[in-house]
């Protein structure tokens, strides 16, 4: 298991107290989760400054890691995915530590392909050929990424301009309940599928068997822990922004997001929930309806 933790806005903001800082801060939970579990298997940070991630991974506990504050403390973005990683399949290595990444695309993972030895060869199989190469790590993890990937592509998305988060989540959503439905027909325990997925212009999020909550932030505000505000604001408009994480990060009103359920988040960060099984069966009625 894992911990997760996404920030979609609409104007670039500093990130430093949600994740260093707060009382519940990311930095925190790889020392100590909320049963007491650390996950410190190493960490990873990706964040946008233009329509490219920046990535810094390690493979050291955040909380043993003076690298993971000083990162944090220099991060204005208006898209960030960050995680402190507890291993389940690949060793403990930076090669395996989340985020991944691949051109504009950013992607975390907290849960595990539960069938993974089983279908790991047709995962694999079933992806892009060049998505696949970039694949350097062990984790089940970084092969759901490029498969994902994979199926946004056979989709008719173009992965050099998609920003439709709509789309992106109906691609999402279909193919996390056929992979979840896989490894129950090969005899495993039920999938553990929370993800992450952004291209700094949307982002995707998905409870499935692991918790998730999300807080949204409108205006400009003195931070609770700091004292002052964090944004680099343009008067002309509101500023919004989401933030999405495994706990409660902070005292702010935090809302539970139900389990099966996938989350998009557009660039005017509007934020529309739906369960997985309805964003799946629409996709599978328009395909019959097209052919």
């Amino acid at each position: 298991m894992c911990r997760l933790y996404g920030f979609m806005a609409n104007e670039e903001t500093k990130v430093e107290c949600t994740l260093v800082h707060s009382q519940n801060a990311l930095l925190m939970q790889s020392e100590s989760d909320y049963l007491g579990r650390a996950h410190a298997d190493g960490w990873g940070l990706a964040f946008y400054h233009d329509e490219f991630p920046e990535l810094e991974r390690r493979a050291n506990p955040a909380y043993e890691d003076l690298h993971f504050s000083s990162t944090a403390e220099r991060v204005y973005a208006e898209a960030v995915v960050a995680h402190v990683r507890l291993a389940t399949v690949g060793t403990p290595s930076e090669l395996n530590c989340h985020p991944f990444v691949f051109g504009k695309w950013a992607f975390a993972h907290n849960g595990t392909v539960s069938a993974f030895t089983q279908l790991k060869q047709e995962l694999e199989d079933e992806t892009d050929p060049v998505l696949q190469s970039s694949r350097v790590g062990e984790t089940d993890s970084e092969q759901l990424f490029f498969w994902l990937l994979s199926r946004m592509r056979i989709a008719g998305l173009d992965l050099s301009r998609c920003s439709s988060a709509d789309n992106v989540a109906e691609v999402v959503a279909s193919s996390l309940r056929e992979l979840a439905s896989r490894c129950r027909k090969a005899g495993a325990i039920e999938a553990k599928l929370n993800i992450l997925l952004t291209n700094g212009q949307m982002m995707i999020a998905t409870r499935w068997n692991n918790d998730l909550f999300t807080v949204l932030r409108e205006g400009i505000h003195d931070c609770e822990i700091c004292g002052i505000p964090h944004v680099h604001h343009d008067d002309s408009h509101e500023y919004r922004a989401v933030v999405i994480a495994s706990e409660k990060l902070s005292e702010e009103p935090w809302a539970e997001v139900p389990n099966y359920s996938v989350v998009a988040i557009d660039k005017s960060i509007i934020v529309d929930m739906k369960d997985i099984s309805e964003v799946a069966a629409r996709v599978v009625d328009r395909c019959h309806t097209q052919s």
